[in-house]
């Protein structure tokens, strides 16, 4: 098995998971934990959505927190957008990378945007375009790729397709999400092989869900198939309201864990990440559901650590 020597973890639980949580956080808690995660070694950081307050009131202080963070640091503070308003919003709090997402499946677009699968790809375009115009790095991910809850199909050649529209229209990247937890390795390194041979240099991020249990064997076939970047949360926190039955992402400390075990180098602190998550755990008042954090918290440091052969 040939894996590469490290790979890139984004955290993505203050916005992906966040937004799933009833009790809205106080912004000073959000700034907290975030600068704890930098402490910990983390450098890609997806902080906030620049979305509507009445649909994600989690979110309504996107532009508090990032005025509470250095944007000119050396670690990349990414927020995500869904329409032109949240991108112009993102430009103005001083984001210097976008998150843009649209889904693979028409049946989960019309329900989580309101948009045809058409109209949606029209929009992306149209916001990679607004982005470059405002200087800012646009990151294009594909939602439902692997499969939707909907039960409608979703064929790689549309996923091939996307991938190449919107590399092609000037994304830094293309991120293929398993949003419902359907994939499988096999399905993960045939996805890719596709995508891949259509999008040339342009780096892939894999952005997996655990919902089934294969969240971690999928990120082995992902490196296998030569991607070093993954969208992971804290604790496994996440999930989607408008795909029945998805859990949340795969858990940061499963994932340090594993790719460290394997002699694949993260640079981010494996038990500074499970303490974090710990005193994520005591805000909410409920355990997440990885493993590994528990572990360190019950049983101290020395019980998980990665020995890589």
């Amino acid at each position: 098995m040939e894996l590469p020597s490290s790979a890139t973890i984004c955290e993505v639980g203050l916005r992906d998971g966040l937004q799933h949580e009833e009790e809205i956080l106080p912004t000073a808690f959000k700034i907290e934990l975030i600068g704890l995660l930098v402490e910990a070694g983390l450098r890609e950081i997806q902080v906030a959505s620049f979305v509507h307050p009445k649909w994600v009131p989690q979110m309504a202080d996107a532009e508090a927190i990032c005025a509470g963070l250095d944007l000119r640091s050396d670690v990349k503070y990414t927020a995500l957008a869904l329409n032109m308003k949240g991108v112009e919003r993102a430009q103005a709090a001083g984001v210097k990378i976008v998150d843009l997402s649209i889904s693979t499946s028409d049946a989960h677009s019309r329900r989580n945007a309101n948009m045809s699968l058409d109209e949606a790809e029209r929009q992306m375009i149209d916001m990679i375009d607004r982005c470059l115009a405002l200087g800012i790095e646009p990151r294009a991910g594909l939602q439902c790729v692997f499969g939707c809850a909907h039960n409608e199909p979703v064929p790689v050649d549309r996923v091939v397709r996307l991938a190449s529209r919107i590399a092609g229209a000037g994304a830094e990247s293309v991120s293929l999400a398993d949003s419902t937890g359907v994939a499988n390795p096999v399905l993960i390194r045939n996805v890719i092989r596709a995508v891949r041979e259509a999008i040339g240099d342009t780096p892939i991020v894999l952005h997996l869900h655990d919902t089934r249990g294969l969240g971690l064997a999928n990120v082995v076939a992902g490196l296998e198939s030569g991607v070093t970047r993954f969208d992971t949360a804290v604790g496994g926190m996440g999930g989607c309201p408008f795909l029945p039955g998805a859990s949340g992402n795969i858990p940061t400390e499963a994932t340090i864990y594993l790719l460290e075990s394997m002699g694949v180098q993260t640079g981010v602190d494996l038990h500074k990440v499970a303490r974090i998550t710990g005193l994520l755990e005591e805000r909410i008042g409920k355990r997440l559901p990885g493993l590994i954090h528990r572990l360190i918290i019950d049983r101290g440091d020395d019980a998980v650590r990665p020995r890589s052969q």
